[in-house]
Order: structure tokens, then C-alpha cells, then sequence
């Protein structure tokens, strides 16, 4: 490695500010690294003004939103690292250029994820979305539930996210059901099986969690009829993205009483238009992509970025690297 290192952090206006990767963001993770920050040369760029340029001399780029034409046309440019740990918007990963690492944020997300989660089975086990609606109306309805010790919790991907989902029942005294691709037994779970064993378990799922990330394999694996082999009266949470999961399903069964609640977190477009059916869908509870991230966001990526750059100057290696076949 040369022995300046230039990085550009780009940005989108229209992104959420706590996702912004300013200069004043920087330098404030950079005071905790001052060593492997001493070795950088960093730009700041928003919505494309000063990309092509950057990207003429860059060997990393830091990105939220992505310019896949100005990326492929960067000659220098080695490694490319996300501002999340999905990234479904560079599916599939063909069209970049073989010499550039994709990386993500990966473990950043594990607290949050796992207080979320412990909130939404609580909510739904106690049955606070027909409270709260009871309340709009001002209905008085004492409504009683047993402890949600014991109750089972499948989880639908078992990544970082998944595992603090996990985490965030297990906390609870919940049998947890892990489901990943390729069945291995994973060490919080009290189970574990394959996607392709996935209705087995279905009817002995009280909870159903779904944080799996968005590939060609999960797209649209929670279906109506999966949904249908729950028990009635159980619950559905999603975190992941929302293609995987059947909304229309979700609707019909919170409707027919099926589900008793849901908890979706995540949608086909963000902010949710306002005329959507799930605003107004008995017993759930829209919450606006706020599950896996805290105020701290930024800072969180940067300290795993530096994390990643301190292993390439000591290994050459990477890690959170996004396997091109896999999706993730």
C-alpha cells in the first residue's frame, strides 16, 4: 500500500441525516483513530458534485447512495464499502468491476436489533396493538396474557441481525428456531434448520421474525400459504426488507384474525405513502425503518471502516466482504 491512502465519503441531501457522512462526522471518528487517519486523504462529496473527480484518484469510496456508471469508470478505485449491511441495491453484483472489494457494515446493528426486538414481543404477546387501538376508541377491554417465557421465536436469517434478534427473545426466555441457508447449528438457538425445512417448524412458531437479507433465494419466501401454516393467534415481525415477506398476506391474515399482530419495519418505499392499506390494518404496528440503527450511526460505520482499513495495512485482507454469488 502506498503510503497516502485517499477515501471518499459520499453522500445524498435527501438521506435521513443520521446516515450523512460529513467532514465534522470524520473528523470526530478519526480523533479515536489518529494513527490509521494520519494515513488518509479524505473527500467529502453530496448528490454526485465532486464524484467523478474523487473517484479519478480514489482507492476506497464509503457510499450510501451509489453511481454505478461513475464506479465502473473508476480505474483506481479497489474498495467500495456500505453505509448498511443489506446491499440489495447493488444486486446483482455483475455489473462491478472484478478488481473491487464490496464491503458493508455488518455488526453494527447487534444492540439495537436486539432491544427492538425484545420490544416488539412484548408488545405483541401482550397484545398492545388492540390496546392501543382500544384506546383511539376509548374501549375498555382488559385483555390478560400469560408470561411469553417458553413461547417460541423462528428467526428467518441468522446473520448479525438475525443472531441480536435472537438474542432479543432468548433475553425474554424464549425458545429460539434459527432458519439459515444451509441448516448449521448455531450456538443461541435452541434449534436450528434450512430454509428449505422452513414449514416444518411454521406451525410450532409462535413468533416469526424475519431478518434475513433481500437475494433472488428470499425474495418472496414468506408467503401468503407460509403465513397460513402459523398457529392462530401467532405474531410476525420484519426487519429484513420487505420483499421477502408478503404484505397483502399480512394484511388478509391480521384481517381474518389469524395474526393476532405485526410489527413490519421495513417497506418497498420509504417514507410509506400515506394512502398504503397497512396504515389503517387492524393490530399493526408500522414502525419507519428505525429497528437496527441508533443516533450514534455514523460513527458506528466509520469505527468499522477503520477497523477494516487497520486489518488491509497489517494483512491485505478484509473483512465484512460481500460474497458477489451470495448477495451478502
Amino acid at each position: 500500500m502506498s503510503t497516502r491512502f485517499r477515501l471518499h465519503l459520499e453522500n445524498g441531501r435527501l438521506r435521513n441525516s443520521l446516515f450523512h457522512l460529513s467532514l465534522e462526522q470524520w473528523n470526530q471518528a478519526a480523533q479515536r483513530h489518529p494513527a490509521l487517519a494520519a494515513q488518509i486523504d479524505v473527500s467529502v462529496g453530496w448528490d454526485g458534485d465532486i464524484l467523478e473527480k474523487a473517484l479519478s484518484d480514489a482507492d476506497a469510496m464509503i457510499a450510501g447512495p451509489i453511481d454505478r456508471t461513475q464506479i465502473v469508470q473508476a480505474k483506481k478505485l479497489k474498495w467500495l464499502h456500505t453505509t448498511g449491511a443489506g446491499v440489495d441495491h447493488l444486486l446483482p453484483l455483475d455489473w462491478l468491476p472484478e478488481q473491487i472489494t464490496v464491503t458493508n457494515s455488518s455488526g453494527i446493528h447487534g444492540d439495537k436489533t436486539e432491544d427492538f426486538i425484545s420490544m416488539a414481543l412484548l408488545m405483541l404477546h401482550n397484545k398492545m396493538p388492540q390496546i392501543l387501538a382500544n384506546q383511539s376508541r376509548g374501549v375498555w377491554d382488559m385483555i390478560h396474557e400469560f408470561n411469553i417465557k417458553g413461547k417460541t421465536a423462528t428467526v428467518i436469517g441468522f446473520g448479525d441481525v438475525g443472531r441480536a434478534a435472537g438474542l432479543g427473545a432468548k433475553r425474554l426466555g424464549m425458545k429460539v428456531i434459527a432458519v439459515t441457508r444451509s441448516g448449521t447449528p448455531q450456538a443461541i438457538a435452541d434449534e436450528t434448520i434450512s430454509v428449505s425445512q422452513l414449514n416444518t417448524v411454521l406451525p410450532r412458531t409462535d413468533f416469526l421474525i424475519v431478518a434475513a437479507p433481500l437475494t433472488a433465494d428470499t425474495r418472496g419466501l414468506i408467503t401468503e400459504a407460509r403465513i397460513g401454516l402459523l398457529p392462530k393467534g401467532s405474531g410476525l415481525i420484519n426487519i429484513g426488507r420487505s420483499p421477502i415477506v408478503d404484505y397483502s398476506a399480512v394484511i388478509k391474515h391480521l384481517e381474518r384474525e389469524h395474526l393476532a399482530g405485526a410489527v413490519l419495519d421495513v417497506f418497498d418505499k420509504e417514507p410509506l405513502d400515506p394512502n398504503s392499506p397497512l396504515w389503517k390494518t387492524p393490530n399493526l404496528i408500522v414502525t419507519p425503518h428505525i429497528s437496527c440503527d441508533a443516533p450514534d450511526y455514523v460513527q458506528r460505520v466509520l469505527d468499522c471502516w477503520f477497523a477494516n482499513f487497520a486489518k488491509l495495512t497489517t494483512t491485505g485482507q478484509l473483512d465484512n466482504k460481500v460474497n458477489r454469488q451470495l448477495g451478502y
